[in-house]
């Protein structure tokens, strides 16, 4: 899950300025070795394009099944091994970073529906996996957006 939110606010606006830490080859190649991939072009785009897709779903935007062409050739295969039955993924090399968001993407609907949102400040563009108990979470950081709508309120309602 901690992939999935690294690519989906990978994109982040700072001071009202986007920076795309996959859109500079250099530091795209860092982002994905760090994260365990080879860094290369290839994998950027498809970087790039799973993260705008998943966006796009988790906002509503788009169904779900617009992750589909992402997972073409993607196979999963079982494996008896002393511990039992494992289901390993076999992809291009350099699909494996995006097919494994797409799937944590998938484990995450299953297991937390709804809890995947974007953060409820409009000026920001980070998203939030929602594990409180209520269910109520709406900022990426109480102690970022969280305070500053609080603060932006307090001053419509004092004026």
């Amino acid at each position: 899950m901690d992939a999935l939110l690294d690519l989906l606010n990978s994109r982040p606006l700072v001071d009202g300025e986007e920076r795309d830490a996959l859109g500079d080859p250099a530091a795209g190649t860092r982002w994905a070795r760090e994260r365990g991939g080879d860094g290369s072009l290839a994998e950027l785009a498809l970087l790039r394009q799973a993260r705008d897709v998943l966006r796009d779903v988790v906002c509503g935007e788009s169904p779900p099944g617009a992750l589909g062409p992402l997972l073409e050739g993607v196979h999963q295969i079982p494996e008896i091994t002393s511990d039992g039955l494992q289901w390993v993924v076999r992809t291009p090399p350099h699909a494996r970073l995006a097919v494994e968001t797409v799937l944590a993407w998938a484990a995450t609907e299953e297991r937390m529906p709804g809890r995947l949102r974007p953060c409820a400040n409009t000026g920001c563009r980070l998203f939030l996996l929602d594990r409180s108990r209520a269910n109520r979470a709406r900022w990426c950081s109480m102690a970022v957006c969280g305070n500053r709508e609080k603060a932006r309120r307090h001053y419509e309602r004092s004026r």
